[in-house]
């Protein structure tokens, strides 16, 4: 089956990457290719691309989407997280320009079989690699009930997590919840008729959203990648980061903030003793957003955010 992705603010991405032929950059998330291919086309001659993603259908697509390109390109079934190691392989100490793109693709929501959609019935996995241990309907069958609310209230923003929640524990006792149509069917039956009337969304969307983001650890890894990103590029180099929720961006935006510091002395200190160096230079100091034309074509970008730095 086609491995289906529309590529999110590529303009925009391709402008703050500021990809230059012959210099190495890194597509961490590879999805359906469509940033790599269009990395591709502005490094050549002689530039090199490191792409990675951990859902092996993205790597087996990227190897098809990127075999025309003369270039050297090596893709690796792997977590963003383990760049650092990943480049150690490769005997590359830094690179021109890092992209990582938080979202899920089409491909996932629409084709994958493993119930990211809570339009399809399917077994509800929600793993981006399916050689990872734990399920969704493991933390589901498995979760307290206070465990489950705080998911859905911290990673879902939802209002009405401590209903859902219990009666997620409900129906856990009569029958495991297997599928994602019955959890879909669960969570509409617990949010108020009233508010799902009201609602822009359907009732399921935010569960779904933080059943994932736990699954694939996604903010953990986030905050770990971020603490060392800036020391992975050369001088000049770039990071691009297209986040979709507003924890994503927040963790983004604050590490970016952290390594324009010139300081970190307590306030009450009267005169600096750190020495501490301004490491980075933001590019967007307000977040980008995708256009409303693109919005209609895509809808899938309509939550996008984007921040990007270069190292001083």
């Amino acid at each position: 089956m086609p491995f289906k992705h529309i590529p999110v603010m590529l303009p925009q991405v391709l402008y703050y990457l500021n990809c230059k032929p012959g210099k190495i950059y890194v597509d961490c998330t590879l999805g359906g290719s469509g940033h790599a291919r269009a990395i591709c086309e502005k490094i050549v001659p002689d530039g090199v691309l490191i792409g990675i993603d951990q859902d092996i259908d993205a790597i087996q697509n990227a190897t098809k989407v990127l075999k025309p390109f003369d270039l050297a390109i090596h893709l690796f079934h792997d977590n963003f997280v383990y760049l650092p190691e990943l480049l150690s392989q490769l005997k590359i100490a830094a690179v021109d320009g890092i992209l990582l793109d938080l979202g899920i693709s089409l491909h996932q929501l629409e084709s994958s079989g493993r119930g990211f959609s809570f339009n399809k019935n399917e077994p509800l996995d929600m793993r981006m690699n399916v050689e990872a241990s734990t399920k969704a309907e493991d933390l589901i069958n498995s979760m307290e009930e206070k465990s489950l609310r705080k998911i859905f209230q911290e990673y879902g923003e939802e209002r009405w997590a401590g209903q859902i929640a219990k009666k997620i524990v409900k129906q856990r006792q009569r029958k495991a919840i297997r599928s994602s149509a019955l959890l879909a069917q669960i969570v509409c039956d617990a949010v108020p008729k009233q508010a799902s009337f009201n609602q822009k969304i359907h009732p399921a969307t935010r569960v779904f959203m933080a059943l994932r983001i736990a699954v694939n650890r996604e903010l953990e890894r986030l905050d770990l990648f971020m603490e060392n990103v800036a020391d992975l590029l050369n001088p000049k180099g770039r990071l691009c980061v297209l986040s979709f929720h507003s924890l994503e961006d927040r963790i983004v935006k604050h590490r970016i903030k952290a390594l324009e510091k010139t300081c970190v002395c307590p306030p009450d200190f009267p005169k600096c003793v750190c020495s501490q160096k301004k490491i980075v230079r933001s590019l967007t100091k307000k977040v980008v957003r995708p256009t409303k034309d693109e919005i209609e074509i895509n809808p899938m970008a309509r939550s996008a955010k984007l921040r990007a730095f270069e190292k001083i």
